[in-house]
């Protein structure tokens, strides 16, 4: 521990000596460790933020559609395998609510509109056709206000629930429930206004409206494709058994034979979450390789560096030999310097990261959460880059005669 303390403090106070030679010398290290603390900040980020934006839509739901690109279950040698796939059905839908282990299936359609309101216009918003169930898997709340009801899902009424900023945007100041709208040229009553959870890149943050489904088919343009449900088992009922049932549902609604592959695709969350994961492991790779540039050209600085070291210090080590210092000992001393050097440009690397991922957080809807296990491994990582590239300078250090280093002028 006192050779370990000595080197220490040698290596401090060679910063404080060399501060020009020692900046060069950790710049690389830190640079290689702020891009690991920054890139793997925000994979982190974005890691957490889709976890807790499918905790918003209940640990056992999951998604039916049309395609999903993830779903494992498409042609490779097929960009477009969503063509020869027939479109979800609402008669669909109701089939599969109406399965024992289903406790609800909520229908997704979408298109754009103009929406105005006394002179006031909002060009394409975003139209949401839900059914009554809907709030069940958007998150959020619906305050002042509320939701349309099953009736009014079942009658295609003119109602419609208002996101926060097309409420700030019409009203301004004023309480919206009770007032009528227009979308797409005809009258609804704003019936809710909704408070949508964060989004993983603020996407809540647009205009947007919900409204019965069958409303949204009959009276607002859209393209008839792309519906897709999502399902949530029965409290009581497993999710894989829920999934068996809507697979066998829709395959014998679908008139597929055994043997058939599925043209529709069924996911859960820890499929989904596989493959967010698959694609940003392509990221991880990219900090692997910018961290190891920037600690490689960190470690060629420390050998630099180490080497101007023993040369100054040839006497001081002759001295140490001769005083009984053995090479082992003049070994270590020389690797707890260089590992300090990096060290420290580790820290300072990683201070840099981690401002620079709250920034990102602060100012973008980027998200950026910096995790204890970035911190370790950065500043293990600038550890062993000193050892490593400190191996040569120590090691000759060790070798030196001590009668030759005596005499060294």
């Amino acid at each position: 521990m006192t050779s370990l303390f000595e080197g220490v403090g040698i290596a401090l106070g060679s910063l404080r000596v060399h501060k020009m030679r020692a900046a060069l010398t950790i710049l690389g290290v830190a640079i290689g460790v702020m891009v690991v603390m920054v890139i793997g900040s925000l994979i982190a980020g974005f890691n957490k933020g889709l976890s807790d934006m499918l905790e918003t839509l209940g640990p056992k739901t999951f998604y039916v559609g049309r395609f999903w690109g993830g779903a494992g279950n498409e042609d490779p040698d097929d960009p477009n395998p969503w063509r020869r796939r027939p479109p979800l059905t609402i008669a669909e839908a109701e089939r599969l609510e109406q399965l024992p282990t289903v406790k609800f299936a909520v229908v997704d359609e979408n298109a754009n509109a103009d929406i105005v309101f006394e002179g006031k216009r909002l060009g394409a918003v975003s139209i949401q056709g839900r059914d009554a169930d809907w709030p069940k898997v958007a998150g959020g709340d619906i305050y002042p206000g509320r939701s349309f009801s099953p009736l009014e899902d079942k009658a295609n009424a003119f109602v419609v629930v208002i996101n926060i900023k097309v409420s700030e945007q019409l009203f301004g100041e004023r309480d919206p429930i009770g007032h009528r709208i227009k979308i797409a040229g005809l009258p609804y009553d704003v019936i809710g206004v909704y408070d949508p959870p964060t989004g993983l890149f603020g996407e809540g943050d647009q205009n947007e409206v919900f409204i019965p489904y069958g409303t949204l088919v009959k009276n607002v343009p859209y393209r008839p494709d792309w519906m897709d449900f999502f399902v949530a088992p029965e409290d009581s009922v497993p999710i894989e058994r829920a999934i068996d049932d809507v697979t066998i549902a829709l395959r014998t609604m679908r008139g597929l034979r055994p043997g058939q592959p599925n043209n529709f695709d069924v996911v859960t969350q820890e499929k989904y979450l596989e493959t967010v994961n698959s694609m940003t492991s392509v990221f991880k790779v990219i900090m692997i390789v910018l961290s190891m540039v920037g600690l490689m050209v960190g470690g060629i600085g420390v050998v630099a560096i180490m080497m101007i070291s023993v040369t100054e210090r040839t006497r001081e080590i002759g001295v140490r030999k001769a005083l009984g210092a053995t090479r082992r000992e003049v070994l270590w001393q020389f690797l707890v310097e260089a590992a300090t050097l990096t060290l420290v440009g580790g820290v300072i690397g990683m201070t840099a990261g981690g401002l620079i991922s709250l920034l990102l957080a602060a100012a973008t809807p980027i998200p950026a959460y910096v995790p204890l296990g970035s911190v370790i491994v950065a500043l293990v990582a600038a550890a062993f880059t000193g050892l490593l590239f400190g191996i040569y300078p120590a090691s000759k250090a060790s070798r030196l005669d001590p009668v030759e280093a005596l005499r060294y002028e």
